[in-house]
C-alpha cells in the first residue's frame, strides 16, 4: 500500500489533528514527520478535548501505531508530560515508538529561544519559547544530540561538550546569564533512559516494511506550508520543512511511495506569531472568528490573529505539495455571515497578482482582492454529504474549490469526531 501525507496548508491550526484522528481508524501506522512540541493538534472524541503537542494525533486511534519520525526534535520532558496525561484519560500510549535518529531538545535550548526572543527585541519572531529553532540549528550545524546517544553516556557527554563550548560563551558573555554545566544536561537527559529505551526504534526500517507488507502509513505534517523553512513567508517561519516533501525526509519513506498527498485548510484564515497576512481583519468580524471558532493556540493560549480565505494562498500552497486532496475545516464557523468575503487576488501598489508575489516585500504589501459570497444561517453540524448542506454554504464550498487547485474530498462541519461530510474518500 502506499503512503499518505497530511500537509497544513496555510499557518497551521487547520485541523490536521482532526483529519488525522478521522483517518486513523483506517490507517496502520500514523507518523509524525516534523516539528517539536510547538505544534498542538487538538482532538475531540467521544465529547472529550484532547490537546496533542508532541505526540501524533495517531496516538488516540486503537488500531494504528503512532510513530516520532526521525525528522522530530522531542522534548523528553514534554513527551512524557504528555503520555502521562493521556494515561490518566484512561489512553493506551504503549504503542508509540520513536525514532532512534530524532534529535533532542535539550534545557539549554530553551534557554537560548528566550534569551534569543528577547534579544531580536521588535524584530522577534514570535516563537513559542520551547527550544524548537535552537535544536534545529543544533542538528544543522551538528551540534545535536539525538534518542540513541542517550543510551551511550560517553558519547552523550561528548556531544553535551561540544554543544555547550559556543554556547556557554553566548550566554554568559552575551545574554549575561549563568554558564551550564555538562554533568548537569548529561543527568538530565539520562534520567529518562531506561524509560525511553522500550519505544526506540528504526523507523526507517519499521515503516518501509510496513509498506512491503501492504499496511497503509499516514504522514503527520506539524505546523504547515506557509511556516516552512523554505516555502514559507521567512523569516517568519518554523525551522524545519512541515511541506509533502519534508514529510518524505522526516519519516524516511521515499516519495515514490506516496500517492496522496491532503491539504487541511481551515475555511477562513488564522495565523499565531509575528509577520504578513494579507486578510487579516482588525475589526468586529476578526473578533467573530477568533470566539466562533475558538481561535486560541493550543500550545500558548494566544489568541490567533483571524481573516478571510485566502484563494491566492490555496493555490500557491496545492502546487508546493502537489496536493490531491483539500480537507476543508471549521465551515461552521461561518454559519450566520450573510456576506462572506474570499480574498481571490492581490493588489500590490496598484498591479494585481493572481498568484503569490515573488517576493517577500510585495506579499508584505499585497492588499486583499475579494468576491461576496452569500452565507446561510442554517445549522450544518449534522451534515454527512455535499447535498446535506444548505445551498450557499454547497456554492461557497465548490466556489473555493474551483479557485483552490485541487478537489476538496472532506468539509469539517463541527468539532466533534464524526462532524464531516465526506465528498470523495481520502484513502481509496
Amino acid at each position: 500500500m502506499p503512503a499518505i501525507v497530511i500537509v497544513g496548508a496555510q499557518w497551521g491550526d487547520e485541523g490536521k489533528g482532526k483529519a488525522t484522528d478521522l483517518l486513523g481508524s483506517r490507517v496502520d501506522y500514523v507518523v509524525k514527520p516534523n516539528g517539536g512540541n510547538n505544534a498542538g493538534h487538538t482532538v475531540v472524541v467521544g465529547g472529550e478535548k484532547f490537546e496533542l503537542k508532541l505526540l501524533p494525533a495517531g496516538i488516540l486511534s486503537p488500531n494504528a501505531t503512532p510513530v516520532i519520525g526521525n525528522g522530530v526534535v522531542v522534548s523528553l520532558d514534554a513527551l512524557f508530560h504528555e503520555i502521562d496525561g493521556l494515561e490518566a484519560r484512561g489512553a493506551d500510549t504503549s504503542r508509540l515508538r520513536i525514532s532512534a535518529n530524532a534529535h533532542l531538545v535539550a534545557p539549554y535550548h530553551q534557554t537560548m529561544d528566550k534569551v534569543t526572543e528577547r534579544f531580536l527585541g521588535k524584530r522577534a519572531i514570535g516563537t513559542t519559547g520551547r527550544g524548537i529553532g535552537p535544536a534545529y540549528m543544533d542538528k544543522v550545524g551538528r551540534l545535536g544530540i539525538r534518542v540513541q546517544d542517550i543510551f551511550d553516556e560517553s558519547i552523550l557527554r561528548q556531544k553535551i561538550e561540544g554543544a555547550l563550548r559556543q554556547k556557554n560563551e553566548l550566554l554568559v558573555k552575551l545574554y549575561n546569564r549563568r554558564a551550564v554545566a555538562v554533568d548537569e544536561i548529561a543527568e538530565y537527559f539520562l534520567s529518562f533512559a531506561e524509560r525511553l529505551r522500550p519505544m526506540v526504534v528504526d523507523s526507517t526500517l519499521l515503516l518501509n516494511d510496513a509498506l512491503d507488507r501492504g499496511d497503509v502509513v499516514l504522514m503527520e505534517g506539524g505546523q504547515a506550508t506557509y511556516l516552512d523553512v523554505d516555502h514559507g513567508t521567512y523569516p517568519f517561519v518554523t525551522s524545519s520543512n512541515p511541506t509533502a516533501g519534508g514529510a518524505s525526509v522526516g519519516a524516511g519513506i521515499g516519495p515514490t511511495r506516496i500517492n496522496r498527498s491532503i491539504g487541511i485548510v481551515k475555511a477562513y484564515t488564522t495565523r499565531v506569531g509575528a509577520g504578513p497576512f494579507p486578510t487579516e481583519l482588525f475589526d468586529e468580524w476578526g473578533e467573530f472568528l477568533q470566539e466562533t471558532g475558538g481561535e486560541f493556540g493550543v500550545n500558548t493560549g494566544r489568541p490567533r490573529r483571524c481573516g478571510w480565505y485566502d484563494a491566492v494562498m490555496a493555490r500557491h500552497a496545492a502546487r508546493i505539495n502537489g496536493f490531491t486532496d483539500y480537507f476543508l475545516t471549521k465551515l461552521d464557523v461561518l454559519t450566520g455571515i450573510e456576506r462572506i468575503p474570499v480574498c481571490v487576488a492581490y493588489d500590490v501598489d496598484g498591479v494585481r497578482h493572481d498568484e503569490m508575489p515573488m517576493t517577500q516585500t510585495e506579499f508584505h504589501h499585497a492588499k486583499p482582492i475579494v468576491e461576496h459570497f452569500p452565507g446561510w444561517t442554517e445549522d450544518i453540524s449534522d451534515a454527512r454529504t455535499l447535498d446535506d448542506l444548505p445551498e450557499n454554504a454547497r456554492n461557497y464550498v465548490l466556489a473555493l474549490e474551483r479557485m483552490s487547485g485541487t478537489r476538496i474530498s472532506g468539509i469539517g462541519v463541527g468539532p466533534g469526531r464524526d462532524e464531516v461530510v465526506t465528498v470523495h474518500d481520502l484513502i481509496d
